[in-house]
Parts: structure tokens; C-alpha cells; sequence
């Protein structure tokens, strides 16, 4: 996780982060740093070990570690050195991270690789897994800017979305055998795949899924693979990031944290699954930054018992 101590708005890189007249949002850095504590304190009761990157004034998205990059090996229990961890090649007002994390992720033992910088892949974010497979999720990527309209404002901002298709052939020998299936994104609102998808209960069997956030082609294929595996996601939900929610299994247990505001029926179906969903208020960082629960976490993955995280474990934020 990302010590929020000097989370804040800098780039403005997806819808979240500006008003509707281009301005960029202002945190409330009291609310956050309240939020993210709770998740931390929760994560620790739940009985998981977490690493804080801390803080760094130039670098406010460190609070989103999801987009750090990926772990090849995620579900497998192995001790951290045998764990390589894949850093993403982010955009470029968040590309100051990528030191940052290699810094912190070999200071507490893990193995860290690199990927082609001609492509861009945002992590975990983009590249995560599903049941038997993985997903790589992608749209087009743009320069970012204004452009006139004949509307009020007279003008919008052009957002993209943040991984490259190309970047598939890097990722085929890594997670091998296993395949990955491509889903193209239509909604820059939900500008990653974790904001729309997510696989969640034992083996990641399930999946919670926005339909509209994906092109046709993709979403027939996402039913094709999964069938009636497939929570489809209402409107309500899709909105407050349902999907971006964070998977947990504990012994013969299967958890789900989902970000506050969603609906009952919701819960029940994620019940009905044998999945027991536990809901945690973190609108901050979604109305300002775009990003909820599992943007906020970095997943490495169980390490077997008695592994150490190194002086950075349970580390205090900064402020609070």
C-alpha cells in the first residue's frame, strides 16, 4: 500500500480527477488519510502482512499500487525470493514511480524484472488473473489534451486509456501455460480493466463484470469463457468500482472487499458464491483520484510462513 500523506491530484489523468470544466479536483487529505488507515487496519485484522511505500511529495500516485506492475506467480505460496515481481511501464507523470517501487519491493527480498519500455502496461490494473486465465485489458492510447466541442464547457478532455495490446507477446512466455485473453475497453471512465473486471472466490473462479465497459467482441468472449460465472454489474455499482475490489482467501475461506455504497443485491449475489463480501468506505480516492479498493493495494500474493516484509512492514503514515 501507498502511505497517503502527500496523496493529491497532479497529472489529472482520468475522468475522476477533474471537475467537468477541466479543473483539477482538491483532496482532502484528513478524509483520505482516515480511509486508508481503515483499510490498512482491516487488511491487518483480516491477518495480512503489508509493505507501505512511503510517501514521496512529487509522486501523490504512489497511493495506487495496483499500477506498479504485476506478480508472475501470484497465487502461489513461495518465499519472497523466489517471487519476481514484473514492474509496469506507467504513463509518463506517474513513470517517477517505477525507481520507487523497485527500491522498496527489493529492500524486502523480492526479485524485480523490468519489460520493454516501448510498451506501455499499467500493472496489475490491466493484467490480472481470471480462473484458468489471464486478462490483458487495453484501449487506445492517446496524448492527453483539451479539445474544443460545441457544448458548455467548449471544450474536453481527452483521457485514453493506459495499456498497449502490443504488450501480449512480452506477457505469454511469463504467465505460460496459462492463456490470456484480450478485452478491449470502451469507457475512459473506467480507463483500467480492475475498474470494470474482477475474478474473486476460490481460484478466482468468479468474475464481477461492467458489460458496457468493454467493446461486444469482448464481452462475448468474456461469456463465452465464463458463463454463468459472471456477476454482470447494474449501472449503480459499476459506478462506485464494484469490480475494483480486492480478493482475499484465508484457509478454506474466500473474502471480497468491496468499496462502500454498493448495492444489497450485490452483496447477496457475491454471498450466494460462498464468497463473504466486506465492504470499506474509500470514496476519497475514487472521487479524486479514480481509483478504490484494489487500486489501493498492490497484491504479491501469499509467502509462506515466517517470511519477513523488512523494516517498511506496518510502517506509521506519515502526518497522520
Amino acid at each position: 500500500m501507498g502511505d497517503p500523506a502527500r496523496f493529491s491530484v497532479r497529472g489529472g489523468a482520468n475522468p475522476h480527477t477533474r471537475t467537468r470544466w477541466g479543473r483539477r479536483r482538491s483532496v482532502n487529505r484528513a478524509v483520505a488519510i482516515r480511509q486508508w488507515e481503515r483499510l490498512r487496519d482491516l487488511l491487518r485484522d483480516l491477518g495480512v502482512r503489508i509493505l507501505v511505500i512511503p510517501p514521496e511529495r512529487k509522486q501523490p500516485g504512489l497511493v495506487y499500487p495496483a499500477n506498479a506492475g504485476f506478480q508472475s506467480d501470484l497465487d502461489q505460496e513461495k518465499p519472497l525470493s523466489e517471487k519476481c515481481f514484473h514492474l509496469a511501464n506507467l504513463l509518463p507523470t506517474r513513470a517517477g514511480e517505477q525507481p520507487i517501487y523497485r527500491r522498496v519491493l527489493e529492500e524486502a527480498g523480492l526479485r524485480v524484472a523490468t519489460l520493454d519500455p516501448h510498451y506501455r502496461l499499467e500493472g496489475e490494473a490491466d493484467f490480472f488473473p481470471v480462473g484458468p486465465c489471464y486478462l490483458l485489458t487495453f484501449g487506445e492510447i492517446e496524448r492527453q489534451r483539451f479539445v474544443p466541442t460545441l457544448a458548455l464547457p467548449p471544450w474536453k478532455r481527452i483521457y485514453g486509456f493506459r495499456s498497449d495490446r502490443r504488450v501480449e507477446r512480452l506477457l505469454e512466455p511469463i504467465v505460460a501455460p496459462r492463456r490470456i485473453l484480450e478485452i478491449e475497453l470502451l469507457l475512459e471512465a473506467h480507463y483500467h480493466g480492475d475498474t470494470s473486471l474482477c475474478g474473486f472466490g476460490p481460484g478466482r473462479e468468479f468474475l464481477l463484470a461492467y458489460s458496457h465497459a468493454v467493446t461486444p467482441s469482448a464481452w462475448n468472449l468474456l461469456r463465452e469463457t465464463f458463463g454463468d460465472r459472471i456477476i454482470e454489474l447494474e449501472e449503480h455499482d459499476a459506478e462506485r468500482y464494484a469490480a475494483n475490489s480486492f480478493a482475499l482467501t484465508q484457509g478454506s475461506d474466500s473474502l471480497l472487499l468491496l468499496p462502500a455504497g454498493v448495492s444489497d443485491r450485490l452483496l447477496g449475489q457475491v454471498r450466494e458464491r460462498g464468497v463473504t463480501p466486506i465492504t470499506v468506505d474509500v470514496s476519497e480516492f475514487l472521487k479524486k483520484g479514480g481509483g478504490s479498493v484494489k487500486c489501493m493495494i498492490g497484491d504479491l500474493g501469499p509467502v509462506e510462513d515466517g517470511v519477513s516484509l523488512g523494516p517498511l512492514e506496518f510502517r506509521g503514515v506519515a502526518g497522520a
